[in-house]
């Protein structure tokens, strides 16, 4: 990372400035994003994800000269990486609709709330992803954790009912509220205002509390994920950013229509699962039979791939089921 700090600066300072850019200059003003907007953006990010990933195949060897990877096993390993973390982060918008509506914020003031929400959603992952890399550099048995959290994660989203939003159980917003006056509408995209010579919060910041602290809860899943698929730093740094920073337009695209994906919970469990298990595989093979058994990348990708389409194919012929049904 040290050799390489000028590349690291280049990409943050990239994505500084397309953030300044999405609020300063297409979101200067509070509307409600449209469905066709939101696309556009959707197409942008995504693009901007597979644009990099070429570039990191074509300059990888002279970017890292010492690393252990070819340039193609990189661009695999950033693709892998990219599609678990978006896969992933479609639960986040579970929550993220249930969050809206219980608080009943504002259609135009939803994209402010999630901007602020990636910001935050960056820092506490570039923080997460950094003792990540570093804990399995020093203690090798952390793998061992990673993997099992994720199995344990996954079987327990498989087998978990849904739940309501209840800000009051939050320990973080429970504290909130004691250290931080809340007043009771909304003033404008405004997190704080001012009433009776008081300064209090808004309800948008209550908010704001709230995806802060549900996307630290799925950060906790997502990161050990990525280091299944790869313990570059690098790598799984901007595979994850890039993830994330689609995830605001990805919102207000699928918000309306999460319903109809009955099956996506299910389809991430297991995706949760699968790298668990391809995690503490080689450790377990060599402890076993003697050798290292290995899920190639490729394989992987393929595995993921293939379980999430299906996931989305199954939750689609449901709905068209259950529609026909109601009909007739």
């Amino acid at each position: 990372m040290d050799s390489n700090i000028w590349l690291w600066v280049g990409f943050n300072a990239f994505v500084l400035a397309m953030l300044a850019l999405d609020l300063g200059v297409f979101h200067r003003h509070a509307h409600q994003v449209s469905i066709r907007e939101a696309t556009i953006w959707s197409v942008v990010w995504i693009s901007l994800a597979l644009i990099f990933n070429v570039a990191l195949v074509a300059f990888w060897s002279q970017w890292f000269p010492g690393s252990e990877y070819t340039s193609q096993e990189a661009g695999l390993a950033f693709f892998t990486g990219y599609l678990i973390e978006k896969a992933l982060s479609v639960d986040n918008i579970f929550v993220f609709v249930m969050i809206f509506s219980y608080f009943a914020v504002p259609a135009q003031y939803q994209h402010r709330v999630l901007f602020w929400g990636i910001i935050g959603a960056l820092l506490m992952r570039a923080g997460m992803i950094g003792a990540g890399a570093a804990l399995i550099k020093q203690f090798h048995w952390i793998i061992w954790v990673f993997g099992g959290f994720l199995i344990l994660t996954g079987i327990r989203m498989a087998t978990a009912r849904e739940e309501s939003i209840d800000p009051n159980s939050n320990p973080v917003v429970r504290l909130f509220r004691r250290i931080m006056p809340i007043s009771d509408t909304y003033d404008g995209q405004k997190f704080f205002t001012r009433q009776n010579g008081i300064r209090m919060a808004t309800p948008l910041l209550l908010v704001l509390v709230m995806i802060e602290t549900t996307d630290l809860i799925f950060a906790v899943d997502s990161i050990p994920a990525i280091f299944a698929v790869t313990q570059d730093p690098f790598i799984v740094y901007t595979s994850n950013v890039f993830a994330i920073l689609g995830l605001r337009s990805l919102y207000f695209v699928l918000g309306g229509i999460m319903h109809l994906f009955h099956y996506l919970k299910l389809g991430l469990a297991v995706v949760l699962v699968f790298v668990g298990v391809k995690m503490i595989l080689p450790d377990l093979s060599q402890a076993l039979i003697g050798s290292q058994l290995k899920i190639a990348t490729p394989t992987s990708l393929g595995i993921v791939a293939g379980i999430i389409v299906t996931a989305i194919i199954a939750s689609l012929v449901r709905a068209r089921r259950r529609q026909a049904h109601g009909a007739a």
